[in-house]
């Protein structure tokens, strides 16, 4: 059924496709992709090669079409539709089972034509300097930047913005083929010491070392099995507070972390001394009773206090606990065993906490409690059950972050029909004292402290690379200045617009859309269109520049678009649960009419729109070939969850049912078996499919997913791809299904975190060369 790994020497020795002979091109008649040189498997039980066995249950020998001979039968009582083929018939994965000799150049040609001249203009596109805002640790100033075209930007380091600026961590040379990534980062309050987390692979595992700054010096600390932490430093500058599982049983001091699909129990906090090994770290918190918990430490800016946010989902809710540091006799009982005395000051899960300041006992939370756009609260906690809101919710901007800065100031950052608003307000009152004027975009990141008489604001939209702003507060009012101008040379904004478009889903509810394009064009439906949606767990897609968007515009002549569909967080908690659970199927209707409207409109039509998402856009996609086969001409999903029916069973899925439901509970499989992508795939040519009756196959889809993600187990779109092909190619000489369905498979990368540039540019060349070879779309010189 499956051929095996083959590497392409000319492209890159960590990108791969798994490719089968029916699947590739998804029909005999198709020319199909592959690449040469077989890899060798690995040993361990929990490798891609064995979730590859386990997802595609290959029998051996396969039979004349590369198709599986065995696959599980539903019983006819059985709600199941028979989909997966069966865990327990997986023996081993074949070295080659491909139909024939395959060439990547021939086929879909996404490596030569519009690929070679895509993977060009990316680069000379990401060919420019960027810089992410500074942040202040005592006199000192640390900051991010690239060059141009590093695998990864470096962390800098400067005393006073006019100080000489230095690299104090390169992460591009901390491995000789640039998989391993800065993941998270430190640094003590005096600016002494820098702590680093970094990532292999894309793995969500993290390595923390530290690092002396005024010499650059490494010291020896390594704090292992590290996941879903932040390290939150004393005031003292003596260690730091982070969060890990227990090492699992079969350990080796060397594990490849990033192909375990294991599910992840049992997080701890622990607190680590500079210069000692981490077996002589204290245990600050662990709850065996509830294994499922996960905590995030944060200390308080005057060092007084340490608070735990606890969660057990990705649902934006939390528990709070605080620990007062100042009462203890000090954090010096080195190896101790006994936790700290945490207070709960919040002790259900039933809105979220994110702490903004405190002055002494009393705290100022930005909180969703009986406010679904957020608004800021406060508390004395030796008053805990008073509660006084400093900053009501507001009537229809959502109250996305809360910074306090200067002492007794606080900047929000507002989102109002996905267009950012800035505004300084008095920390005590919420009293509005100035605006700060930005244009439509995205606010990225705000650093400051309240410490500082200067915040950094990072912004950046459709068509502005990036500034980096710099705000002094020591006058009466806010002075703006540019502190950073990113410029792309070859890019000129004025040849492109953007503009915000609202449309109505199969409900009638107002949906948001953004559209990108280049000047004046004409509506008459000739133009290829991208569409991008997410959809889930609160997260809004806001305006952000794209190297390869501009690309796309420019040379291929797209129209680009972000539909801001239900399951975001646009419009606060009711936008995102408006999309989730039981209402899962308004983030397909919301994207299929996106695609609908663009077609009416005439910025395009069916033949020539590409849908696109990752991770829950992954999903997003799966799920509207299936439900609307005939209204795309492409498709490109990316890390999707397809499995909605055991996506709970691997590493941190379990943490997904907030959004999504479990199985396991009778009413809530039933919301999941219905647009479940793997349990849904159809023939879209036979009566009673659900197919368009105009199109009937599936568009052209590309499927990625890399070895070493163990966010969204590969698994996912290694058994969607399995089953597709199934269903689609049984019977290779009458199916109808002639558009080619491939699967890209990365190497040595992650969920899409920490690659590097140039994995970055590959994987976009590919996946927009094989959508302009789809649909039939030239060059533009």
């Amino acid at each position: 059924m499956l051929a095996t790994l083959l590497s392409h020497p000319a492209h890159s020795a960590h990108t791969s496709i798994y490719t089968a002979g029916g699947i590739v091109m998804c029909c005999h008649r198709a020319t199909s992709l592959c690449f040469r040189s077989p890899g060798r498997p690995f040993i361990q039980s929990h490798s891609i090669h064995y979730q590859l066995r386990r997802a595609l249950c290959i029998a051996s020998p396969p039979n004349r079409h590369g198709l599986p001979r065995r696959r599980r039968r539903a019983a006819a009582s059985s709600p199941v539709p028979p989909g997966p083929p069966r865990r327990r018939h997986c023996r081993r994965l074949p070295r080659r089972s491909c139909a024939g000799p395959l060439q990547m150049d021939g086929g879909a040609g996404i490596r030569g034509g519009e690929g070679v001249r895509l993977r060009g203009q990316l680069t000379a596109l990401l060919d420019h300097p960027r810089y992410r805002a500074p942040f202040k640790r005592a006199r000192t100033y640390f900051y991010f930047h690239n060059p141009g075209l590093l695998p990864h930007s470096a962390l800098y380091v400067q005393h006073g913005l006019g100080g000489e600026p230095s690299v104090l961590l390169d992460p591009s040379e901390l491995s000789d083929d640039a998989t391993v990534s800065l993941s998270m980062i430190g640094v003590s309050d005096d600016g002494e010491h820098l702590a680093y987390g970094t990532s292999a692979s894309g793995s969500d595992w993290v390595t923390i070392s530290l690092m002396r700054v005024r010499d650059k010096h490494r010291l020896p600390d390594t704090l292992s099995w590290v996941k879903f932490s932040r390290i939150a430093w004393t005031s003292d500058g003596k260690g730091f507070f982070y969060s890990r599982f227990p090492a699992p049983k079969d350990d080796d001091g060397a594990p490849e972390s990033g192909i375990r699909t294991d599910v992840n129990l049992n997080h701890e906090v622990y607190y680590h001394f500079l210069g000692t090994d981490q077996s002589d770290d204290v245990m600050c918190w662990r709850d065996p009773e509830h294994p499922k918990y996960i905590y995030t430490p944060e200390v308080t800016e005057d060092g007084k206090y340490v608070l735990l946010s606890v969660s057990e989902s990705s649902e934006p809710v939390n528990k709070l606990y605080y620990c007062d540091l100042s009462a203890l006799s000090g954090m010096n009982a080195k190896g101790t065993h006994e936790m700290l005395p945490f207070v709960k000051l919040v002790d259900k899960f039933e809105a979220f906490y994110g702490v903004v300041a405190n002055d002494g006992t009393r705290f100022t939370f930005l909180t969703n409690k009986d406010a679904p756009r957020c608004k800021l609260s406060r508390v004395d906690v030796d008053d805990p059950q008073s509660w006084t809101d400093v900053l009501p919710e507001d009537d229809r901007a959502v109250l996305e972050s809360a910074c306090a800065v200067h002492g007794d100031k606080v900047l929000v950052n507002y989102l109002s029909d996905v267009k950012y608003v800035l505004q300084m307000r008095s920390l005590a009152t919420g009293e509005l004292l100035h605006g700060i004027p930005i244009d439509i975009g995205s606010v990225n990141g705000i650093t400051g402290r309240r410490g500082d008489s200067e915040v950094f604001i990072e912004f950046s939209s459709f068509l502005t690379p990036g500034i980096v702003y710099r705000c002094d507060l020591s006058s009466g009012s806010p002075e703006m200045s540019i502190y950073r101008d990113i410029n792309v040379p070859g890019f000129d904004r004025t040849d492109f617009e953007a503009k915000q478009v609202f449309y109505p889903s199969k409900d009638g509810t107002k949906i948001p859309m953004f559209v990108v394009s280049r000047k004046k064009i004409v509506l008459d439906g000739s133009h290829p269109a991208l569409l991008f949606g997410y959809g889930g767990f609160g997260m809004s897609m806001t305006p952000q520049f794209s190297a390869a968007r501009v690309v796309l515009m420019r040379n291929l002549g797209f129209v680009t678009c972000i539909a801001n569909i239900r399951g975001g967080g646009e419009y606060g908690e009711g936008w995102h649960k408006a999309g989730s659970l039981a209402n899962k199927q308004n983030c397909f209707d919301d994207f299929v009419a996106a695609g609908e409207f663009l077609v009416s409109a005439g910025y395009t039509s069916p033949s020539r729109l590409c849908i696109e998402g990752g991770s829950n856009g992954g999903l997003l996609v799966a799920a509207c070939i299936n439900q609307r086969p005939g209204l795309f001409g492409c498709a490109l999903a990316h890390v999707g969850v397809m499995d909605m029916l055991r996506f709970h069973k691997f590493t941190i899925g379990r943490a997904w049912a907030c959004d999504f439901g479990c199985s396991e509970k009778e009413e809530e499989f039933h919301w999941l078996i219905k647009y479940s992508p793997l349990h849904n795939v159809r023939r879209p040519w036979e009566k009673g499919a659900g197919g368009d009756q105009h199109r009937r196959q599936y568009p052209p889809t590309m499927l990625l997913t890399a070895d070493h993600d163990d966010r969204v187990v590969p698994s996912h779109t290694l058994k969607f791809l399995a089953t597709m092909q199934h269903v689609l190619c049984t019977s290779v000489e009458h199916g109808p299904q002639t558009n080619p369905i491939v699967a890209r498979i990365d190497r040595k990368s992650g969920h899409g975190c920490g690659r590097s540039t140039q994995k970055i540019i590959d994987e976009a060349a590919d996946r927009y060369a094989f959508a302009a070879k789809m649909m039939g779309v030239s060059w533009i010189d």
